[in-house]
């Protein structure tokens, strides 16, 4: 009897992935076919402020660690040691910080979750070299589709620690459920809207994770 109460969780998460998969593409779809206009106004003036490509991509990690390749919207100048821009903050420009601050360079990540890549809410996914350094615990937020948005995103964004933020990763990993996944969107449009927690003081963008964070977030 104690054993199918403790199974049960894990079924109804299992539930919950094959609904959410159909919630992901039908809704995916329609926003990515939706936004098609705005793209393509991004999209040009991308290449008339920093050339083309006008299109980022990066192998990123997915449901169980299994790399994919992210699709965005540029956001920085190429890096140029002649021109000194060697960091995030020497080759982000003025409108690339626009473009993240409203969102607009995650449109074309709309792909990606029609294809099955991603979903529309989960942790977000990082970069490759990163996997070595998580904790056997912090490594459980691949056990779910990475997302455009997620729990972190709207507690704080770029402005947690990296512990805070890969601890909220994972209790979403736990308690993933459809009213937590509409409470993250809703919470992201009034993140959007209000251009909260774009990044943490002293950087232009998330600082490295090294796996030595503490939680105040030093080194």
């Amino acid at each position: 009897m104690t054993g199918s109460f403790v199974a049960a969780p894990e079924r109804r998460s299992r539930m919950f992935d094959r609904f959410k998969r159909g919630f992901d593409l039908a809704a995916g779809l329609s926003a990515l076919l939706l936004s098609l206009p705005i793209q393509l106004a991004v999209a040009a003036a991308v290449a008339a402020r920093l050339g083309r490509p006008v299109l980022f991509r990066q192998a990123r990690p997915g449901l169980d660690g299994r790399p994919f390749e992210l699709i965005k919207f540029r956001t920085m100048h190429p890096v140029d040691p002649a021109r000194g821009r060697l960091d995030d903050e020497s080759r982000l420009t003025r409108f690339g910080v626009l473009l993240r601050s409203t969102s607009l360079d995650e449109l074309p990540t709309l792909w990606n979750v029609v294809r099955g890549d991603m979903s529309l809410v989960g942790p977000r996914p990082l970069l490759m070299e990163y996997l070595g350094r998580y904790s056997a615990e912090q490594a459980r937020r691949h056990e779910v589709r990475p997302g455009l948005t997620g729990l972190a995103q709207v507690c704080g964004r770029n402005t947690l620690s990296w512990s805070d933020r890969l601890r909220l990763d994972v209790e979403y990993v736990d308690g993933r459920s459809l009213a937590l996944d509409l409470g993250i969107l809703l919470l992201t449009v009034r993140s959007v809207l209000r251009r909260e927690g774009i990044n943490r003081d002293g950087h232009v963008t998330m600082p490295e994770f090294t796996g030595r964070e503490t939680s105040n977030g030093a080194a």
